[in-house]
């Protein structure tokens, strides 16, 4: 397994990565924005990584409207979704991650077959660029997140991978280690996110290690299941920022690497 982090989309961000020992960045090109703009800087990127020796492990796009209400695929946002397989491509990235919204007029089974013929169009995409495409199990503007949904969508198609993050599911009160356990073999990218939950709400997402987690059990499950994927740090709380946020990501490497037996 290897050890990376979310950063902006920055040739700056690789450097950070490095100082930090880690091995991979990740980068979220979500709704709000520009995919043009980031594929402008392919190239910028691309020079980065090499430099500083740290590579590309996931591109993602997450909470855009992949479906239109009549159960068609949203053909603008297939365009990102292609610009992003290519990007991640010449970047050397393997896993380009995304979701699929729900149409509330629309029955369950519609909105299943919606999304498979959208995840068709990518992973046909992807194979000829050498990309593989995950789902990701965050609820933003995505269904695709617990065992019903994974059976019926990567059951039909055995090449969609999954991009996993244990908060998601404790949030929703899903059991992440059976997750893990049942679908553990089909995960393309795993978040490092730490979780709370008080009195049944969630409090907050400190950084992994400093949480209520399991992560000793998580890392076994995953040895288990033979997983070789990237662990992306996500430094996702409001309260760990600043000083405070850059002391609370170096306490989650140096945690992760003893799980990793790299310390």
């Amino acid at each position: 397994m290897k050890l990376g982090i979310i950063t902006s989309p920055n040739s700056n961000s690789f450097e950070y990565a490095a100082g930090l020992g880690l091995e991979f960045v990740e980068f979220c090109i979500n709704v709000e924005q520009d995919v043009q703009q980031f594929a402008s800087r392919v190239s910028e990127l691309k020079a980065a990584s090499e430099r500083f020796g740290v590579k590309v492990g996931s591109i993602g796009r997450w909470g855009s409207d992949r479906i239109a209400k009549d159960g068609s695929v949203i053909e603008e946002e297939l365009q990102a979704s292609y610009a992003l397989i290519d990007a991640s491509s010449e970047l050397g990235c393997p896993v380009f991650v995304c979701g699929s919204n729900y149409v509330k007029e629309r029955s369950y089974f519609d909105n299943v077959v919606s999304a498979i013929s959208y995840f068709s169009k990518l992973i046909e995409y992807g194979q000829a660029k050498g990309v593989r495409i995950a789902t990701y199990n965050c609820h933003w503007n995505n269904f695709i997140v617990d065992d019903t949904a994974w059976k019926l969508i990567h059951g039909h198609l055995p090449e969609l991978g999954i991009k996993y993050d244990p908060s998601h599911a404790r949030y929703a009160g899903q059991d992440y280690l059976k997750e893990m356990n049942d679908w553990g073999n089909r995960f393309l990218h795993v978040h490092i996110k730490g979780s709370v939950i008080i009195d049944g709400k969630r409090f907050d997402d400190p950084p992994a290690g400093l949480d209520q987690t399991d992560w000793g059990t998580f890392m076994a499950i995953l040895y288990s299941v033979g997983y070789e994927g990237g662990l992306s740090i996500e430094p996702h709380s409001h309260t760990w920022t600043g000083e405070l946020g850059n002391q609370g990501v170096k306490y989650t490497v140096a945690y992760m690497n003893k799980l990793l037996f790299r310390m």
